[in-house]
């Protein structure tokens, strides 16, 4: 039997996990992922094109870039404010703030830092402007159905445990 490998048209099924410039593991998914491959499968491009021509149970690095993953640090997005500013239910490290913009768009926003005077608040990925390592592995792979590629899905919505 042939060894299946990662093209265009398949449906490949990954884990990975994401690893900052120390080596500790800031995200991990361990659940199959699907995705059909050359498609708009919501991957990052770097990490699809780096799955192509890979066979069923294959491990890879890719190191993604700022500009690759998470974007560059935007410090207009942090800010401090007087701590008598702020809810109580907001002075604590971790704290998730809602904002919303005069166009009604919100965006999350984490408390980042306090003091006994003052709490900043920072929007930017907790990742941004920093170089992460992504470590794929890759389960398994399938042709996909023409229902599939029509969708641009696979059938099960990606989720190998419903084979």
């Amino acid at each position: 039997m042939q060894e299946k490998t990662v093209g265009p048209g398949q449906v490949a099924y990954i884990t990975y996990s994401i690893v900052d410039s120390v080596g500790t593991v800031v995200e991990q998914h361990d659940m199959p992922i699907g995705f059909i491959a050359g498609g708009q499968s919501g991957l990052l491009e770097k990490i699809e094109r780096a799955v192509l021509g890979q066979p069923e149970g294959s491990r890879l690095e890719v190191s993604l870039a700022p500009e690759d993953a998470f974007g560059a640090r935007d410090p207009n997005l942090a800010f401090t404010d007087a701590i008598e500013n702020v809810p109580p239910q907001y002075r604590r490290i971790g704290a998730e703030v809602l904002f919303e913009n005069e166009a009604g768009e919100t965006r999350s926003f984490y408390v980042t830092a306090m003091d006994d005077r003052s709490v900043t608040v920072d929007g930017n990925h907790p990742m941004a402007g920093q170089t992460v390592t992504c470590v794929v592995n890759v389960v398994s792979v399938r042709d996909a159905t023409a229902e599939e590629l029509a969708k641009g899905l696979p059938a099960d919505g990606g989720s190998l445990l419903m084979h």
